[in-house]
């Protein structure tokens, strides 16, 4: 199987917006600057179309899908945290931390994509939430689909217990570690100090303080033919472990990632990372200071057969 995709779905937000709830455990958002509501809904909006425009030019084929108005949802814009899908057919919907996240899962979304694409199973990890469980899809897990390994690490939002019962039903190897940031907390997701691409890794190793778990993971990663490009804690705060390597409709790999992490990134990384593929920025500052997410947050790959 492949481990990039060529189609993206994506929610057009309706009130994107400081979401509270969420930032009890997540470092990366901010909300001091004073803009009014109103205003950051809209500049949030004209970074998400300027995105889509510029992947649908590269030859990525982008399904957008409006967000509802009501009810209103901060964090609307950020579909992969709810649901997953995957090339053996399987849809899967997660358990959120947020109260007001959860009500971002759709069923609708699910069925319209029926019409394009086989789903054959589809499994629902909401009940978790009644006990204060919590997977926050992909950006819990990362996948390296070529070989059907689930990367995680632990924190309040990725709790081990769905992962285990996720990878039985995957049929998923697994590999789990601890995270912090440079205070000693928890990283609540796995894909901000780390992404995957088909044949290297971007990963903040100083974010991994037990020294077994990092051999563990690096030598998994070397076994599997990724390169490491090693980032700090400061590229890590810059969004540059949020990227999402894809590909167009020529089968070329693109590495999409926010221009607040690429000018993180310092001339040795951009030419690695330049080797193996295209690299490809875009800025989306209103969305990552007050939502806390980039880019591969905005990104729900679409791994389902295609119908004929």
């Amino acid at each position: 199987m492949a481990h990039t995709t060529d189609t993206i779905l994506m929610v057009r937000p309706a009130n994107f917006g400081f979401n509270a709830e969420t930032a009890e455990n997540n470092a990366f958002q901010s909300n001091d600057r004073g803009e009014a509501a109103v205003d950051i809904a809209a500049q949030a909006k004209e970074e998400f179309d300027a995105m889509v425009q510029i992947l649908r030019s590269k030859g990525v084929n982008i399904i957008v899908v409006e967000d509802t108005n009501e009810p209103k949802k901060p964090d609307a814009i950020f579909p992969n945290n709810w649901i997953s899908f995957h090339n053996n057919g399987a849809v899967v919907t997660y358990p959120m931390f947020a109260k007001n996240r959860r009500i971002e899962r759709r069923e609708d979304i699910i069925e319209g994509l029926k019409g394009d694409f086989e789903v054959d199973r589809r499994y629902t990890f909401e009940h978790y939430e009644e006990d204060g469980l919590y997977l926050e899809g992909t950006g819990s897990m990362l996948f390296d689909r070529d070989r059907n390994i689930m990367y995680a690490c632990l924190s309040e939002r990725t709790n081990p217990q769905i992962i285990d019962k996720f990878c039985v039903l995957m049929g998923s190897e697994r590999v789990v570690f601890h995270s912090v940031d440079r205070n000693g907390d928890a990283i609540y997701h796995t894909n901000v100090m780390m992404a995957l691409g088909e044949d290297f890794v971007v990963l903040c190793t100083e974010s991994i303080p037990k020294r077994e778990e990092l051999d563990e993971l690096l030598d998994k990663l070397e076994s599997t033919g990724k390169e490491l490009i090693d980032i700090t804690f400061d590229q890590m705060e810059a969004f540059a472990g949020n990227m999402l390597q894809v590909r167009n409709s020529a089968g070329e790999t693109i590495l999409v990632m926010s221009q607040t992490a690429y000018d993180s990134l310092d001339s040795n990384q951009i030419d690695k990372l330049s080797s193996k593929t295209t690299i490809l920025p875009i800025n989306i500052n209103t969305i990552e200071y007050y939502g806390g997410g980039s880019v591969r947050c905005m990104m729900a790959e679409v791994f389902l057969p295609r119908k004929s």
